[in-house]
């Protein structure tokens, strides 16, 4: 479907979050915007301390903005809104966290867990119907509902990040922010949650914010990629582009370091070290520009002419 045709679900514009004050004060995103569409995923990809969960938490408004809008189906979601949209957006938006232990109390049981945000926005629910459904989810995610009745400590990690996927699915959002959902888990259990996610997506028309560090695994799941470096998005395009055409220096060094299944080709690939010295924008600032159809990159007027060289070859 053409680009112009999709909606848009959500959109993040000029977005600038910082912590602490005067000296101590600390920008940890610089004006990001970006659009996502309803029913895609929306990759957000960077290094350690790029900025990424602050982005997904300022989404979510667990992190307040400096600057910059959050919209949310055309309606404006971050600083002072409404009780009413407060708990819709509550309700419409979930958040997978990265640490399935952390995230999860210890001293409650699954259930309580699970149903802790249908209480909140549905305290007249029936105690039945509310287990009713707690049931279900817990079913949806591949775990028996038995397991209810069971304390967190009690679980394997993928089954720990599988009851924070069915706290979100009951809520029936239409939005869910995946931060990091693998990186705690075992290589073998990856594969079943990212399955997981894609088969809940197509069912449920979800739209996903996955945010991770690792560059492979985001091409199995994504339709489109942003790049974050130190608060600031240097790239984004749809997913087979960015890897057929990396162009901005950052993004070809997080391509590079991807490692290769065939051991001959991990011995002789030839990794790309970022040099952030290389960028000479004291006279020459950096724009952010279409270099080709939904492509995106953030250079000066000497990058962006190499950029557009490199796409000429």
């Amino acid at each position: 479907m053409a680009e112009q045709a999709r909606e848009v679900l959500l959109q993040v514009r000029d977005m600038e979050v910082t912590f602490g004050k005067g000296r101590k004060k600390f920008v940890a995103v610089k004006g990001v915007s970006f659009d996502i569409f309803k029913g895609e995923t929306f990759g957000l990809v960077g290094e350690s301390g790029s900025g990424k969960t602050t982005i997904g938490r300022a989404i979510i408004r667990i992190n307040p903005i400096s600057r910059g809008e959050v919209f949310f189906k055309g309606q404006r979601i971050n600083g002072k809104i409404s009780r009413a949209l407060d708990k819709s957006v509550t309700q419409s938006i979930q958040m997978i966290f990265q640490d399935p232990m952390a995230s999860l109390n210890e001293r409650a049981k699954v259930d309580y867990i699970v149903a802790e945000g249908l209480i909140n926005v549905h305290p007249e629910m029936p105690r039945a119907k509310r287990e009713e459904q707690v049931s279900e989810a817990l079913s949806e995610v591949g775990l028996l509902p038995e397991f209810a009745s069971r304390f967190p400590h009690e679980f394997s990690g993928g089954q720990r990040q599988r009851i924070g996927i069915a706290r979100s699915l009951i809520m029936e959002p239409q939005f869910i922010i995946a931060d990091e959902p693998i990186s705690a888990l075992d290589v073998s259990i990856r594969a079943q949650v990212l399955n997981l996610l894609s088969k809940l997506q197509k069912e449920r028309g979800l739209t996903y914010l996955f945010i991770a560090h690792d560059l492979s695994v985001m091409r199995f799941i994504c339709d489109r990629i942003a790049v974050i470096r130190t608060g600031t998005i240097v790239e984004l395009a749809k997913t087979e582009k960015l890897f057929e055409h990396p162009l901005h220096p950052y993004t070809r060094a997080l391509l590079s370091a991807i490692p290769m299944p065939d051991p001959d080709s991990e011995r002789t690939k030839v990794l790309e070290i970022y040099d952030p010295t290389r960028h000479q924008y004291e006279n020459d600032p950096p724009v952010w520009v279409e270099i080709e159809p939904e492509h995106f990159v953030l250079g000066n007027e000497q990058e962006l002419a190499d950029y557009r060289a490199r796409l000429a070859k």
